[in-house]
């Protein structure tokens, strides 16, 4: 399986979802444009080989859709990503084995442990082509403007790499970057992010902040940098996890600082604390313009590259995006991690078009009343990533909360809005949320849609219609006899049913 960008490209080509474009394009705009229509119908990924004013390719939507999200992981269904959530629960909250098959259980997850941590090379493909000072100019790489209001070209999906000047230890994160110069960028990045405590430190200790950026990696370090879980590891290690091996590392030409050895590019700088400029507007993940602020100012001084590099590229909006099938892969994985943290929780989704955060949606085996409100508020505070999610909706576990028509259902069968319906008012926010009232402080809302049960409710609930089971296993015995086994009832196509999608 790919380890690094090229062969992911070469494996999603052999299995016929990669097209080469040839004719002239314009990375101001029209590659976005083109990339944004196949994103909508969950299309192929895009290889421009012909981009205005630069000799470097541009591939994008290689991660369009959650199958190939899938592959880049080194799996082929998005139900084993759960599988790998199950070895980050281990590793996040290891209990003392009960059983022989507990004890093999985990040793196994410690062994996957050891083959993942990073390794060396002495011939990084990374640093082929080196670029210095006076010959450094970052318009080499041909980066995007997706939208007409932005404020410049940017970087997406670049690996942003610091490292702690009291600990030594790394963060690796992915921030976006604005092009000021043809030798500096902004780094956009919140201020609870590890690159932002890293500068926050440098500063304390009047140092500059030694920054570097991978560019056109393999897939798999991109998911693991994008993995926010609170486990004491670092993201090379959860990188060697997710792929079953160790990271190739290198150390950076002129900083102290170790970078993937076969990314395309590599840019090496320093930030000065205390030196900003002004970022954005861009088009973000909410579907709107956000505002421009000041952020931290990246001087380059060195550029390293493949020969013949290839630029992998990507950009928010609203969904789909790329970026919302790394959340639906990465929801996957956070849910054995969920139910570790929250017991009564069977399972949970983070639907695409609620921006892949701002709506979830848990089913819980219900055993009492009032269970469906403590699992919402268990869930707000299980991971930090939660602690942006506006609504919560609670169904119970025969509900499969991946159909949309059987979670409207739910809400509209079993849902009183007097009595199930609970907000909690002037929470900590998201500041990209324009619909608060106040930047920065929004509201909450949990929806219980289970079924209810005394104290909740003071009359019988409705009998459920089902199927007559013996009913049901003949049809099943008889169905190619009925001349139908030629029809998929696990595939449904929701435009038979009135939707437009």
């Amino acid at each position: 399986m790919a380890r690094d960008l090229r062969a992911f490209i070469k494996l999603v080509e052999e299995r016929g979802q990669l097209r080469r474009i040839k004719a002239l394009v314009d990375s101001d705009l029209e590659i976005a444009e083109i990339a944004n229509r196949m994103l909508q119908v969950g299309g192929p990924a895009l290889l421009f080989e012909n981009v205005r004013g630069t000799s470097v390719p541009v591939v994008v939507n290689l991660l369009g859709t959650v199958e190939r999200i899938c592959w880049a992981m080194k799996m082929e269904k998005p139900e084993e990503l759960e599988d790998l959530g199950r070895k980050l629960a281990m590793l996040q909250q290891p209990k003392p084995p009960k059983k022989i098959a507990q004890a093999v259980d985990f040793g196994k997850v410690l062994f996957d442990v050891l083959k993942a941590k990073p390794g060396g090379s002495f011939l990084p493909a990374c640093q082929q082509v080196v670029v210095k000072e006076e010959e450094l100019d970052l318009n080499l790489i041909p980066m995007l403007r997706p939208y007409p209001k932005d404020a410049g070209k940017n970087i997406t999906l670049g690996l942003v790499i610091t490292k702690d000047c009291e600990t030594g230890v790394p963060n690796v994160g992915v921030y976006r970057l604005q092009l000021q110069s043809k030798t500096t960028m902004t780094v956009h990045w919140l201020s609870v992010r590890g690159g932002a405590r890293h500068l926050r430190k440098a500063a304390e200790q009047g140092k500059k902040l030694e920054v570097a950026i991978a560019v056109g990696i393999d897939p798999i370090l991109i998911m693991a940098a994008a993995t926010p879980i609170p486990v004491d590891l670092s993201e090379w290690l959860f990188a060697g996890l997710y792929g079953g091996s160790g990271v190739a590392l290198t150390k950076c030409k002129t900083l102290d600082l170790e970078v993937p050895a076969d990314a395309e590019f590599i840019l090496e700088g320093t930030i000065t604390p205390g030196e900003m400029m002004s970022d954005g507007p861009f088009g973000d993940h909410m579907g709107y313009y956000g505002g421009a602020e000041d952020s931290p100012l990246v001087r380059f001084h060195c550029m390293t590259h493949r020969k013949d590099p290839i630029y992998l590229a990507t950009f928010s909006g609203r969904p789909p995006k790329e970026e919302a099938m790394m959340a639906i892969a990465l929801n996957r994985i956070y849910t054995p991690i969920l139910r570790q943290q929250v017991s009564e929780i069977a399972d949970f989704f983070l639907p695409m078009e609620a921006l892949s955060y701002k709506a979830a949606i848990i089913s819980i085996d219900k055993a009492y009343p009032g269970q469906a409100r403590r699992a919402a508020l268990a869930f707000w505070s299980a991971l930090p990533q939660f602690t942006y999610t506006k609504f919560v909706i609670v169904v119970d576990k025969d509900i499969n909360i991946r159909d949309p028509r059987q979670i409207v259902w739910a809400i509209s069968s079993k849902v009183d809005p007097v009595r199930d319906v609970f907000i909690l008012p002037d929470t900590p926010f998201d500041t990209l949320d324009f619909a608060s009232e106040k930047i920065g402080m929004g509201g909450r809302m949990g929806i219980d849609a289970t079924t209810k049960i005394p104290p909740e409710t003071d009359h019988e609930w409705g009998e459920v219609l089902e199927s007559d089971p013996d009913i049901a296993q003949r049809c099943d015995r008889r169905w190619e006899e009925y001349g139908l086994a030629d029809i998929d009832l696990t595939e449904v196509d929701p435009n038979k049913f009135g939707y437009e999608m």
